[in-house]
């Protein structure tokens, strides 16, 4: 653990400075996204500390993380088996060797805290920074909470919850981190703009359509269909497919704008550019669409153990949303139900109200506060056990 002191004092007994932070988290979008918002408020503080991310070469991290600027090392890392079998066998020596790999990352970057926000990568994290002596954050978003954050929590007493629904031993309520574009947009101001940018009509009603970095195959195909609808009704629809998606065939104009992208690296410009959004209800898309104060139309997955669900249901019994099962989206259904929606725009702004009085734009300061705040506790006890061992 690194620490700085000042003229040639002992540094156990000078103020410690927090210099280098590893940053464990991969796999999908809701996990990096987070980590990289940290890493943003990081820096924006202290132009000097070093930001590390720990992932895998199979990750979704090693597309966006090197993409933006940030030091990404690969190690291994693999999931844990739910029930016995040969994988169960092998688990030990594997976790082993990935923790070899962790270690050998906190020594060389001199790593004083660890933050872990779930996903394979954080298991030997954990594991590694706990052998180490390094102190350890834990940032949970999901209820129920993920083999990898439920370990976490047993070693650290500084958890961090994304959600106030979110349940985790010794946990705190903190938020979950945003990027700036997204914590500081004032969609009214980017509006015409984004409508512009995006090529759609600045005065129609706006349905943003996207399905998180991957796509929804049911979203996109109960939208498709119901195109011919939404342009009798002089509504505008920007449908993010998504970069591992696609439409059989995309849908044509009908006198009013269909606009169809593959990926939006500008989510702040999407959500400036629309009205409602009819979405996915991953943990990061409802803390962004209620931060923001977008109104939206959650359609949960219907597999899993029901976490998008509980994601979307404080947001929705505040007011800020609608629930549909997907079993449930259809051309009709959304003809039914959004259309009549936005062409009611006292509706809307009552709903764009309600989601902004619920969201937060803040965790990344609180989730940053809770990072110093176990590095000092951590420093502290140093600083106690050399002066007890003098």
């Amino acid at each position: 653990m690194s620490t700085s002191s000042s003229g040639g004092a002992d540094s156990l007994g000078a103020t410690a400075s927090l210099r280098s932070v590893v940053l464990a988290g991969g796999g999908t979008g809701g996990h990096i996204e987070p980590a990289l918002a940290l890493a943003q408020c990081l820096r924006r503080h202290d132009r000097k500390i070093r930001i590390t991310c720990l992932g895998t070469p199979k990750g979704l991290e090693s597309e966006l993380i090197p993409a933006r600027g940030w030091d990404l090392r690969l190690v291994s890392a693999y999931p844990l088996p739910r029930r016995p079998n040969l994988d169960l066998l092998r688990t030990p020596g594997r976790i082993r060797a990935s923790m070899r790999g962790v270690r050998e990352v906190l020594a060389d970057v001199a790593a004083d805290v660890v933050v872990g926000f779930g996903g394979y990568v954080a298991v030997p994290a954990y594991l590694a920074a706990w052998r180490h002596g390094t102190p350890i954050v834990a940032h949970e978003v999901n209820s129920p909470a993920g083999i990898a954050n439920r370990l976490g929590a047993r070693l650290t007493s500084h958890v961090a919850l994304g959600a106030d629904h979110v349940k985790l031993r010794g946990g705190r309520l903190v938020g979950i981190p945003l990027r700036p574009e997204i914590a500081t947009l004032d969609r009214a101001k980017l509006a015409a703009r984004a409508r512009s940018d995006f090529g759609l009509d600045p005065a129609r009603p706006t349905l943003l359509v996207f399905g998180g970095s991957q796509g929804a195959r049911s979203l996109n195909i109960a939208v498709a269909a119901a195109a011919e609808l939404f342009g009798a009704a002089g509504i505008q629809i920007l449908h993010v497919i998504g970069a591992r998606n696609s439409m059989a065939t995309r849908p044509t104009e009908h006198g009013v704008p269909y606009v169809t992208l593959d990926y939006v690296d500008r989510m702040d410009l999407a959500y400036a550019a629309a009205d409602l959004a009819l979405c996915r209800a991953g943990a990061l898309s409802c803390a962004e669409l209620a931060a923001v104060g977008l109104p939206a139309v959650y359609a949960p997955l219907p597999w899993g153990n029901g976490e998008q669900r509980r994601n979307a249901l404080p947001v929705v019994r505040a007011g800020g949303g609608l629930l549909v099962e997907d079993s449930a989206l259809s051309a009709e259904w959304l003809h039914a139900n959004v259309v009549p929606l936005l062409h009611d725009p006292t509706r809307l702004a009552a709903m764009s109200a309600a989601a902004a009085s619920y969201g937060r734009r803040d965790g990344d300061e609180a989730l940053r506060s809770m990072v110093y705040e176990a590095f000092t506790a951590a420093e502290a006890g140093r600083r106690r056990s050399a002066a007890h061992a003098r």
